[in-house]
């Protein structure tokens, strides 16, 4: 058995840029020509920083996927801010793992699937927007809940969770989609954190502060 796999088709650029940029990028871009053209050489070089930062953010590398069994990878880049056990959340019935990544402007912001299965359901939650390493951002800040069901009935629950800055939350998945372990299924734009809610007896990978890479790291292995 392979040990690493590609969930998706790999890009045929050398520096993909994920969709959602695309209009940033642009916008950013043709400001800078217009400053440039009226000659203004601070704010021309602003723009090209600026274009630069948007192209930087939203770059989206391929990505290969450990082929473990029962592996839990990371839904997102980052630094893991929270592990462990938890009794009650709005997400989860009974007691499961919490793992929470937080997500700085630095970091690339394409989220990814988990395990595989087939997603049970979709929640939207409007809230607050307080700094994303802060707990109570969990439970008040506006966030989008991915509910995932695995063949052996394990439920697992990643939760894309809004930042300070963070002003869209981004999902490409549906209600009844099987995706694979790694995939690409949204994004969060410029700052923000994502919770992911698995089974009591989850065996955890990852320890407070440690660096994770989405459809990489493993964060723990199913029992």
């Amino acid at each position: 058995m392979n040990k690493f796999f590609w969930p998706e088709q790999s890009a045929q650029t050398a520096y993909p840029v994920a969709k959602p940029g695309y209009a940033f990028i642009f916008i950013s871009a043709f400001t800078t020509l217009i400053f440039a053209l009226l000659g203004l050489t601070v704010l021309t070089i602003a723009g090209l920083a600026v274009t630069f930062f948007m192209c930087y953010f939203f770059r989206d590398p391929d990505r290969v996927v450990p082929n473990a069994d029962g592996a839990v990878v990371s839904p997102a880049d980052g630094k893991v801010v929270g592990a462990g056990t938890v009794d009650k959340n709005p997400y989860y019935e009974g007691t499961c793992l919490k793992i929470s990544v937080f997500m700085s402007i630095f970091n690339v912001h394409v989220n990814r699937i988990p395990h595989e299965g087939e997603v049970k359901k979709i929640s939207y939650y409007p809230g607050k927007f307080f700094p994303a390493d802060l707990n109570k951002a969990s439970v008040d800040n506006e966030r989008n809940a991915v509910f995932i069901e695995t063949e052996k009935g394990e439920k697992i629950c990643v939760v894309q969770i809004a930042g300070l800055i963070a002003r869209r939350i981004i999902c490409n998945i549906n209600e009844g989609d099987k995706p694979v372990r790694g995939q690409r299924f949204g994004m969060i734009c410029f700052g923000s954190r994502l919770d992911i809610y698995l089974p009591a007896d989850t065996k955890l990978n990852v320890n407070i502060n440690d660096t994770v890479k989405a459809g990489t790291t493993i964060l723990g292995y199913l029992i």
